[in-house]
């Protein structure tokens, strides 16, 4: 179970997982700034998760990448197959169906189901950075996500980019720092895309320029 703190509400989400038969593994160069992989969705056989039910959906669609969630309550994240320790990713994030209470972003060093980061934001305004470890969730960037006014609201598209370096967790959206935690419970994984619905209603997020680098 996830709990989302927002606006002084407690909310409980299922979640729906979408997981990766394998992973690459990578050697990463010794200059910064390289580009490890990028995908910008024109390819449906780029590697990611292809997945339909009633509970939720995740495909290629019109350029990019779309993950739907059908079901009230419920969170759903997608996975292209790698393994990366010390990594920068990239993505160009928007909610194009739904309520703007929600959540999407971007998962780094994920092993299972029960462990890994995640580093969200809201069409609301909201964000945060926690970690699943042994199934146990946690957030680490306070007691609740936090508002923010660099985070666009509504339909709009948000760039954010994820800092997973040793132990330095960092989440920016559209140029600007929003949280910096420290945490060194896991050191490797795969990468991936999440959204997921706190609404009475769907709530479909499209993703485009998807990038990792190295730091």
């Amino acid at each position: 179970m996830i709990h989302k703190y927002k606006h002084g509400l407690t909310i409980l989400i299922l979640i729906g997982l979408l997981v990766s038969s394998s992973c690459t593994a990578f050697e990463l160069p010794e200059e910064t700034g390289i580009i490890l992989f990028q995908d910008d969705f024109s390819s449906p056989n780029s590697g990611w998760d292809r997945h339909h039910s009633e509970t939720y959906s995740a495909d290629y669609e019109d350029g990019a990448y779309k993950i739907q969630v059908h079901q009230n309550e419920h969170e759903a994240w997608a996975l292209p197959g790698f393994n990366f320790s010390d990594i920068i990713i990239e993505v160009t994030a928007k909610k194009i169906e739904g309520p703007e209470n929600n959540v999407f972003g971007i998962l780094c060093r994920y092993q299972d189901p029960r462990n890994f980061y995640f580093f969200l934001i809201s069409s609301d305004g909201y964000a945060g950075i926690g970690t699943y470890h042994d199934g146990r969730r946690e957030l680490l960037s306070g007691d609740s996500m936090l508002p923010f006014e660099t985070i666009l609201q509504g339909s709009k598209s948000n760039d954010l980019k994820v800092h997973c370096v040793e132990d330095r967790l960092v989440l920016e959206a559209n140029g600007s720092l929003l949280f910096e935690v420290h945490s060194d419970t896991l050191e490797a994984g795969d990468v991936g895309l999440i959204a997921g619905s706190y609404g009475n209603s769907a709530v479909s997020v499209l993703f485009d320029d998807f990038f990792v680098r190295n730091p």
